[in-house]
């Protein structure tokens, strides 16, 4: 694309990466559902996918500039979803550290989604999430109309990592794309062993709360943050779809 600065390339190219990858690892809704990543500089504006491809269709030039209602920014033969932005815009607005959002349909996700709890701490997997996930209650479709359940489902985030949204699914902020994605390939995965565990039928073994503490340390602690994993899914994407970066 012409006048696109470097940095701004390098933020098209790896949020078209998660776009990818979600639709590698079956983390999509067809057409809905969004990734978004702030773009740099004090005018609120934001990458989202286009409104109508799939995900495995997007690359880096087909991502849409908009601001924060939304709205492009940009000239695009595609339309954008304003209400289905509403959720983004709400937490880039209020969240400094939020550069990206990542928001999923997914089955696993929806089922927790459905419980009238949080991610349970019976696994090691999940017990990363302990305490940083917030829970908030279903009020309909997500529309822009509503500005006030904005202040709401920011409230319920608060300073957390990832968001259970009530009979909907999940969402996952990020300082990077790279981070956000870790969050929501493991929340997706913390939610798969949950509703395992809860089908067996059997009691569950819940760790006692010192070694949940300590694990939940030790996670917070790692200094790599996933910034392998990351690598290594970008190095999957060159070999087998290098259009991404188109």
């Amino acid at each position: 694309m012409p006048n696109i600065s470097s940095t701004e390339q390098t933020l098209r190219e790896d949020l078209a990466a998660a776009y990818r990858l979600m639709a590698h690892f079956n983390m999509t809704d067809l057409v809905y559902t969004h990734l978004s990543m702030r773009l740099p500089g004090d005018d609120h504006r934001f990458l989202v996918n286009p409104y109508g491809l799939l995900f495995e269709e997007i690359t880096a030039s087909s991502l849409v500039v908009v601001d924060a209602d939304g709205q492009p920014k940009q000239e695009t033969s595609w339309p954008v979803n304003p209400a289905g932005f509403v959720i983004h815009s709400a937490v880039h607005r209020s969240r400094p550290d939020a550069a990206c959002v990542m928001h999923t349909h997914t089955v696993p996700g929806m089922v927790v989604a459905a419980q009238d709890t949080n991610i349970l701490p019976l696994n090691q997997i999940n017990i990363e999430f302990y305490g940083s996930v917030g829970f908030h209650p279903y009020e309909g479709i997500a529309a822009d109309d509503n500005l006030s359940e904005r202040e709401r489902l920011v409230r319920d985030l608060g300073i957390n990592s990832a968001l259970i949204l009530q009979n909907h699914g999940l969402l996952t902020v990020g300082e990077t794309v790279a981070r956000a994605f870790y969050r929501m390939y493991y929340l997706e995965q913390a939610c798969r062993i949950q509703i395992a565990a809860q089908a067996t039928g059997v009691p569950l073994y819940t760790p006692s709360e010192d070694k949940i503490l300590r694990t939940k340390k030790q996670f917070d602690e790692d200094p790599d943050q996933g910034r392998m994993i990351w690598a290594a899914l970008k190095r999957k994407l060159d070999r087998e779809q290098p259009d991404y970066k188109m």
